[in-house]
């Protein structure tokens, strides 16, 4: 039975790789072709995009007036201001850390102890003269520490992203948060920004700095192929978890 499943497994993967030997080839001397444009919703897997949306407002219009209440007017405030709409966020990280420290301490004590009379006689004939008793008893102890420590760190990052209103706290601040993927090849970049902004911060550009994002949760990493190879492998996480040396 394993002989029969190994078989198909290798049948199969022969075939995969013909498939694509053959299509390389075919290929041979010409530009890749570009992706036909179609409608996404009749593509397979496609799911509807839903978001938070704001309260609608039914039209009114003003006696002599050409505008309606939600149409865009020329002296109305683009800015974000509530829930579902978008604002873009310009996040600049330039951090630099460098801390050096160094300890260094010691102690010494000596302490010398002797006896008299009697007892000194007593001792000074059971030992043959080979102790002093005026010293019979020495105390000595020391300590050394000696310590350092320095920390050089760097950090970098520019870039730009959309975000989109979830919440309008009480106070009025707005909660965003925005996402952004890049596929290159076989490999995702992520960026997450999410945190509470106040709308008197929005720039009349519909843009914020993320210096001015409260409660901020900055998330720039990346998953696919080659972060799976820089990541060690989950036996060696396992091991490094449960291994007190």
């Amino acid at each position: 039975m394993k002989l029969v499943k190994l078989a198909t497994l290798l049948l199969l993967t022969g075939s995969l790789v013909a498939c694509t030997t053959t299509d390389r080839l075919a290929n041979v001397g010409k530009a890749p072709v570009l992706t036909a444009i179609e409608d996404p919703t009749t593509i397979a897997g496609y799911q509807p995009v839903r978001m938070p949306m704001p309260e609608a407002i039914a039209d009114t219009y003003q006696p002599n007036s050409l505008y309606r209440t939600s149409a865009r007017g020329f002296f109305k405030d683009e800015r974000a201001h509530r829930i579902g709409d978008i604002l873009t966020i310009v996040v600049t990280i330039n951090d630099s850390a460098q801390i050096d420290n160094t300890t260094n301490s010691s102690r010494s004590a000596s302490n010398t102890a002797g006896m008299g009379g009697i007892l000194a006689t007593v001792i000074n004939r059971g030992s043959g003269g080979n102790i002093d008793p005026s010293a019979a008893v020495d105390f000595t102890s020391g300590m050394a520490n000696k310590g350092a420590g320095s920390v050089n760190r760097s950090e970098s990052l520019e870039t730009s992203v959309a975000a989109v209103v979830t919440q309008i706290l009480p106070n009025g601040n707005l909660v965003i948060e925005g996402r952004q993927e890049v596929r290159v090849n076989f490999e995702v970049r992520d960026l997450i920004v999410t945190g509470i902004v106040r709308p008197s911060d929005i720039r009349a550009n519909n843009t914020i700095p993320s210096a001015k994002i409260a409660e901020a949760r900055i998330s720039y990493g990346g998953r696919g192929q080659i972060t799976d190879v820089q990541q060690p492998r989950y036996g060696q996480q396992v091991m490094d978890a449960i291994l007190p040396f």
